[in-house]
């Protein structure tokens, strides 16, 4: 499922576009919001085709290398054993991954470079070379070398960001997140595992996807209230100088804390400063860190925090 942090990203960059255009409609943006969400949903069974596809490019070359004139004792007598995983090989026969693919027409069959070039780099590397030299044979090993390549390899392969990039501009920012929920969806696949293994719901349940929609909502219907309070707590500074992005941060923390009983102060706040240092200038989290602890305290002396259920009551930061 789409993380709570990744919600929140989307939520915020929705918000910003919205607060700075005057063409859309509240309504209008969050079906934007929806669809950015569906987006990175459409990126995970992307990514785990991926895989699939250069195993596929592999065997490919196998095949190519024995219908030479003169082939090789290796031509004719490969390693098969990266073509054979038995985790990928889970994966092309899933049922989910084969239905979602086929109704959302996803495929890299445009991006024949982009397959060729992972390739290699994995080919070329000690993970690979360690993996196909081991004597070792079974699930798991398979199962932790497709792990590897995903967490070493294809989460830092720029050429791969910037085909996604150009293919979608709500993938911008993605990859790491989408890649996370991939690795923990390995956690579901075992040895005597067949093709209905399900994968990840887009949604971890329905809160979640109220928590979007709410979040958005009032950030959005409360901006003005919520900018007015910010600038009394910033000392020094007119408001209109600080980074606007900046004060949607802060808003939308406001907004969780407030309309959120269930969550943490603490787990809003460390999102936030979290989420700042990526989506702002350089010292926003300690910017917005100092202003967000006033304003915490401030709200709740006016009794708009208020946290329900065991262990918040009386929560303190």
């Amino acid at each position: 499922m789409v993380s709570r942090r990744l919600l929140r990203i989307k939520t915020l960059q929705i918000c910003y576009a919205y607060l700075k255009s005057s063409e859309q409609s509240i309504n209008q943006s969050e079906k934007e919001l929806f669809f950015s969400i569906r987006k990175s949903y459409d990126l995970y069974h992307y990514l785990l085709l991926l895989v699939i596809d250069i195993v596929n490019y592999a065997e490919s070359r196998i095949e190519l290398a024995k219908q030479k004139k003169m082939p090789t004792y290796d031509d004719l007598n490969p390693n098969t054993k990266f073509v054979d995983n038995r985790l990928v090989k889970q994966l092309s026969d899933n049922l989910d991954l084969k239905k979602y693919l086929n109704e959302q027409k996803l495929s890299w069959a445009n991006y024949p470079e982009l397959i060729k070039n992972l390739y290699n780099e994995i080919r070329k590397g000690e993970l690979y070379q360690n993996y196909m030299s081991s004597n070792t044979k079974g699930f798991n090993e398979d199962k932790k070398f497709i792990t590897d390549i995903y967490a070493k390899i294809i989460v830092h392969h720029e050429p791969l960001f910037q085909n996604l990039e150009e293919q979608s501009i709500f993938w911008n920012d993605d990859i790491e997140f989408v890649i996370g929920m991939i690795l923990k969806s390995f956690r579901s696949f075992k040895a005597s595992s067949d093709e209905n293994v399900g994968l990840m719901p887009l949604y971890k349940n329905d809160e979640d996807k109220d928590f979007v929609k709410r979040l958005y909502r009032k950030a959005i219907l409360n901006h003005k209230e919520y900018e007015e309070l910010i600038s009394k707590f910033i000392k020094n500074w007119d408001v209109e100088r600080v980074a606007f992005m900046d004060i949607v941060v802060m808003s939308l923390a406001i907004a969780e804390m407030v309309e959120f009983p269930e969550i943490p102060v603490k787990v809003s706040l460390d999102e936030y400063i979290e989420i700042a240092k990526f989506y702002s200038t350089q010292k926003s989290n300690v910017f917005i860190n100092g202003i967000l602890d006033k304003l915490v305290n401030h709200l709740k002396k006016e009794g708009k925090i208020k946290k329900l259920g065991r262990g918040l009551i009386g929560e303190t930061n």
